[in-house]
């Protein structure tokens, strides 16, 4: 089944949302141990950074595998499918 391109800018959506969350919670952690001090503007503004970075990636990522290994699926299956025939012979 193809995903369309809206679906996969909707789902890279709810994935980066997710990370954002997990981003917004995890930073004062990592910065409580790395001793960086920071405001809370700063916090919003570099996962807001991150937020953007991480869409444009999961959408590429998932549009280059909806192409790419659906054409190598299809390659491997026509191999196999001449393979079986041949021996079965």
């Amino acid at each position: 089944m193809k995903q369309s391109r809206a679906l996969s800018f909707f789902e890279a959506i709810i994935n980066t949302f997710i990370g954002l969350l997990v981003s917004y919670l995890v930073w004062p952690v990592a910065a409580f141990i790395t001793d960086i001090a920071y405001s809370h503007s700063q916090q919003i503004g570099v996962v807001a950074i991150f937020t953007v970075a991480s869409v444009g990636r999961s959408y590429v990522v998932r549009r280059w595998c909806e192409r790419y290994l659906h054409m190598l699926a299809g390659y491997l299956a026509e191999k196999l499918t001449r393979f079986v025939n041949y021996v079965k012979g």
